[in-house]
């Protein structure tokens, strides 16, 4: 391990991340915690679905995010009329050139917020699987590579129950963190109208941070000891021996929730993982990928819950920091 090279990378992404907090802050009042985990996605290459009531900024935090990390962004309204192809692209034929030639859709952006997703079919929603997995779309049997970094960002309603449909369980096992975004404080909320009060929407200027290619994949570098390795196991194991689960988490779960606890320890400072940094993203990485029995449902039990009691049972580690390895 190139202590060295660590210890620049580290000061590197400490920078990085606090100027991105720090112009996002600038715009959003309040939600720093989401600002993390959407940090975190970034370092992992991994994808975020948000929940929460209309009018809380989940659009407005992930356009100012986009904003704030210079990346290209769209925006997709899902709806139910929508279409693969309105996501993807389609061939249409030139007259001019007279060839055809594909017309490439919203999706080959760095950053898509895909509004609403749940109001959309299953068959459309089933049009950002290839693309969040294997960062590629294939139109007509042509495979075309998306733009790197590719972050999705999908956002959900949770009180609407008319009109809208279920997200099959392919994709949201494809999702590194599932979030819900709450109400903000009354201190935050006092903040928020100052600022609308004094300053016109037109004033507002997010500045991009100049290279956020350091933070990509940086978690690589990251040391695991083993006992955290086992750590994760555990928590997993727990998951699909549990009795009120029809479905345990993944193994795609147990590389997420690697890599999260890496991307977590790295926006905290460290170039080492502990076992806080494990438990401090279960609740994030897990509960969307639990499928609860019919039992479980009827008693009012969610699967956030049950992290939370696994977490609780699951013996923790005794975790020794590396005397080679340091905090910034």
């Amino acid at each position: 391990m190139n202590n060295d090279k660590i210890q620049i990378d580290r000061k590197t992404v400490k920078k990085t991340c606090d100027l991105i907090r720090k112009e996002v802050g600038r715009f959003v009042v309040g939600y720093e915690d989401v600002v993390d985990d959407l940090l975190v996605c970034l370092i992992c290459k991994g994808h975020l679905f948000m929940i929460g009531v209309p009018g809380i900024a989940k659009t407005t935090l992930a356009k100012t995010f986009a904003m704030a990390t210079g990346l290209s962004w769209k925006r997709i309204q899902f709806t139910q009329d929508l279409l693969p192809s309105d996501i993807i692209g389609h061939y249409y034929y030139d007259q001019k050139q007279n060839a055809f030639k594909v017309r490439e859709g919203p999706i080959f952006s760095e950053l898509i917020l895909a509004d609403e997703i749940n109001r959309s079919t299953p068959k459309t929603q089933s049009a950002l699987i290839e693309a969040m997995q294997e960062r590629q779309v294939t139109i007509e049997g042509k495979t075309m590579g998306l733009p790197e970094p590719f972050l999705v960002i999908a956002t959900k309603n949770p009180i609407e129950t008319e009109g809208v449909y279920h997200l099959p369980e392919a994709q949201l096992d494809r999702f590194l963190f599932s979030v819900e975004m709450s109400y903000p404080m009354k201190e935050q909320e006092i903040r928020m109208l100052e600022r609308k009060n004094s300053t016109k929407e037109t004033d507002y200027f997010v500045e991009a941070v100049s290279d956020i290619s350091s933070l990509i994949d940086l978690h690589h570098h990251v040391y695991v000891d083993t006992s955290i390795l086992s750590y994760i196991v555990d928590i997993i194991e727990e998951t699909r021996n549990h009795g009120k689960l029809v479905m345990g988490a993944s193994p795609r779960a147990s590389e997420h929730l690697l890599y999260a606890s890496k991307a977590y320890a790295l926006i905290r400072g460290r170039d080492y993982v502990i076992p806080d940094d494990v438990r401090a993203v279960c609740p994030k990485v897990l509960p969307h990928r639990l499928i609860l029995s019919t039992e479980a449902e009827l008693e009012g039990m969610t699967s956030k819950k049950i992290i939370d009691d696994i977490l609780s049972e699951v013996a923790i580690p005794d975790f020794v920091q590396p005397s080679e390895l340091c905090v910034v």
